[in-house]
């Protein structure tokens, strides 16, 4: 174990993803599909094989020295590990180009889901590795929220931290005497047991409501990952129906807070869910958008005639909440009821309803995309107490030290977050309008890929965007687009300071 603190953190998890490709080899194998197993065999020992070649050439040397440094292996994981991602399901897919194998692996690893492949395209083993890779991308999030992102108060930390962006508790990151490949090490220990567990749970009860175990294991991955990668095309085209759907559900929850899961992260004081801002305003969008739509539901049955159907309400009040809440913690997954509602009440794709709620995206320290329930929140308290102020201007503030710190510079931090991201989503849009993208196309683009939400260009679309048909300068903006949403435009421009870099 001191031997692997001493490896630097991109070879740690470049080992790590060789050593997963055992397991679509072993699925391809009993499957009797030799090429597949082949392809992601030969990768599984060839990787595995320059990684120790690697590793014994570098281990001597002082590695992961700062947070500072593993902020930037985190970024060069997102932006190179897909390379050696992509080259076994090139290899087994064979009638595609590296670069659509390399934007598959990227839109994986980043927990996007967003696909160029029609589901029948894909063999069993190759839909296993995406969902597979989602998975991990996960769980990397999981564990660096905790281990780089919270030390450096960065990720949403930096809004109830009483640190500057980029900067640990002493004042610096250079300065943070934990040592940064331990507490990766105990994050990790601590972690990752619960997020296998809570997978394999999840496996088994929607194998118990139904669906075939593979594609119970890929659900189960991509509800926890919150990648919404699916081999049958969503859960709408699986055989666990409202059973399957109440148990994704009911695990969604957990990209709304990192409560659900753990102690705060953060470090601060333990706090329960009651009491957690990011879950109650996660449950009143949950409650409130989907209310919203039944009483639009329900108005318009009355012109279709349609008032005395209660079942159909209440299907229509199902779907909207578990389609909010998928969409909130930036899944996709879509109720099978969905498509149901929008005949029934007449009402066309709410698309812009849809890209709001994968915008605000879930908690902290979760798997969720988008900006952050905690930074919405941070908003609301300013805002909130600058109409108490226009109507009382004498008034004194009533409130802990920890939400005045939020209401304060906490929402000062939010709302610079919120406009690097519409900048950036300015930004992505001009880029690929100048690339010949319609602009109600580009707009959607740029936030189902910013938002790590990629099952949004389909449901948010009048008509699905064929991804596969884009030029190449347009995936590789779509691709720049997700990894800058994964880490975060604020963990960029803290890495692009000279203070970083002179710590480095």
């Amino acid at each position: 174990m001191r031997a692997l603190l001493t490896l630097p953190l991109f070879l740690l998890l470049t080992g790590i993803c060789c050593a997963m490709m055992l397991v679509p080899a072993v699925l391809a194998l009993s499957l009797e599909a030799f090429h597949d197993a082949r392809a992601f065999f030969y990768s599984a020992v060839l990787g595995l094989i320059l990684t120790g070649f690697f590793g014994l050439a570098v281990g001597g040397r002082p590695h992961n020295r700062n947070s500072m440094s593993q902020l930037r292996a985190l970024l060069g994981a997102f932006v190179v590990l897909p390379v050696f991602l992509a080259v076994p399901f090139f290899e087994a897919v064979r009638t595609t180009t590296f670069l659509n194998a390399y934007f598959e692996m990227v839109s994986a690893l980043t927990t996007t889901g967003a696909t160029l492949f029609d589901p029948q395209r894909l063999t069993e083993a190759q839909h296993l590795w995406r969902a597979q890779v989602g998975w991990m991308g996960g769980l990397l999030i999981w564990v660096a929220s905790a281990a780089i992102l919270a030390p450096l108060a960065l990720g949403g930390f930096e809004v109830t931290s009483l640190a500057e962006p980029g900067q640990g508790p002493t004042g610096s990151a250079a300065a943070d005497r934990t040592d940064p490949a331990r507490r990766v090490l105990r994050a990790t220990q601590v972690l990752a047991p619960v997020y296998v567990v809570l997978t394999l749970i999840l496996w088994l009860l929607l194998m118990i409501c139904g669906d075939t175990p593979f594609v119970a294991i890929s659900h189960a991955m991509s509800t926890m990952a919150t990648s919404g990668i699916s081999p049958v095309g969503g859960i709408q085209n699986g055989t666990a129906g409202i059973a399957g759907e109440m148990v994704i559900f009911c695990f969604m929850f957990f990209a709304l807070s990192r409560l659900t899961f753990s102690g705060d992260t953060a470090g601060a004081a333990r706090t329960g869910l009651r009491t957690d801002p990011e879950f109650r305003m996660g449950l009143i969008i949950v409650i409130g958008v989907p209310v919203l739509l039944f009483l639009r539901h329900w108005v318009a049955a009355f012109e279709v005639g349609d008032k005395e159907n209660i079942w159909a309400g209440i299907r229509s009040l199902w779907g909207g909440m578990f389609t909010v809440l998928s969409f909130l913690s930036t899944t996709g997954f879509e109720s099978v009821d969905w498509v149901d509602v929008r005949l029934w009440s007449g009402l066309e794709t709410p698309g812009m309803i849809l890209m709001g709620l994968a915008l605000i995206g879930g908690g902290v320290a979760t798997t969720a995309g988008g900006v952050k329930l905690m930074r919405v929140y941070a908003l609301y308290l300013n805002g909130a107490r600058e109409i108490e102020r226009l109507i009382h201007p004498s008034s004194v503030g009533h409130a802990s030290e920890a939400l005045r710190r939020i209401r304060r510079e906490g929402a000062f931090i939010a709302w610079v977050f919120f406009m690097l991201v519409a900048m950036t989503i300015a930004g992505v849009t001009t880029i690929l309008g100048l690339l010949d993208v319609e602009f109600t196309r580009s707009v959607l683009l740029a936030v189902a890929s910013l938002c790590n939400t990629g099952p949004l260009i389909t449901a948010a679309a009048e008509t699905p965007i064929d991804l596969i048909a884009q030029t190449a300068p347009v995936k590789a903006v779509l691709m720049a687009a997700m990894i800058l949403g994964r880490l975060e435009m604020l963990a960029i421009v803290v890495m692009l300071t000279p203070d970083a870099w002179r710590d480095a």
